[in-house]
């Protein structure tokens, strides 16, 4: 990422991500972050052309993140699925808005860097053994049960760990 921007275009991406981690997506506003770097809000317009702009650079870091977070959990575990699961969940649950940022609307892979999502997801894939529809079930039970964990759906004596590893059993004997 940092060679797809300016130097002030990354410190204004770094002031929207402070300002969504502290306040959630709602509170990243061009106004709110113009107000964060002490300037006006035409001025962020020089750099990005729109709030989408700067939402799609953070999940850019979002996936660049969680790439590094998996393939460091692969390095440590190899083949472990426990492994991958545990390092997404943990990645998601310390970085909740950028994680429901990132994935509860559409990716916008045609402005990714090419390639990101695919390394994102390249760890799952070699764990499922190059099988993309397994893979794909795996996310998708990850992203539910994180989702739902972040959105406090679980009953409070819900036990997230047995679950987790019963679901990720049952997809990956």
């Amino acid at each position: 990422m940092a060679d797809r921007l300016t130097p002030r275009a990354r410190e204004i991406v770094a002031a929207a991500r402070d300002l969504l981690e502290e306040s959630g997506p709602d509170r990243l506003t061009m106004r709110t972050l113009a107000d964060r770097l002490g300037i006006k809000a035409p001025s962020l317009y020089k750099h990005f052309p729109d709030k989408h702009a700067v939402e799609v650079e953070l999940v850019v870091q979002l996936l660049t993140e969680t790439a590094e977070v998996l393939e460091t959990a692969e390095a440590g575990a190899p083949g472990s699925l426990e492994a991958l699961a545990g390092a997404y969940r943990g990645y998601a649950l310390a970085h909740p808005h950028l994680y429901c940022l990132g994935t509860e609307r559409p990716l916008p892979r045609t402005e990714l860097p090419a390639g990101l999502e695919d390394r994102a997801a390249l760890p799952l894939l070699r764990v499922c053994a190059g099988d993309t529809d397994l893979a794909r079930a795996v996310w998708a039970f990850a992203h539910g049960m994180v989702v739902l964990e972040i959105h406090g759906r679980f009953p409070a004596d819900a036990e997230l760990d047995a679950a987790w590893k019963r679901g990720l059993r049952a997809l990956h004997p």
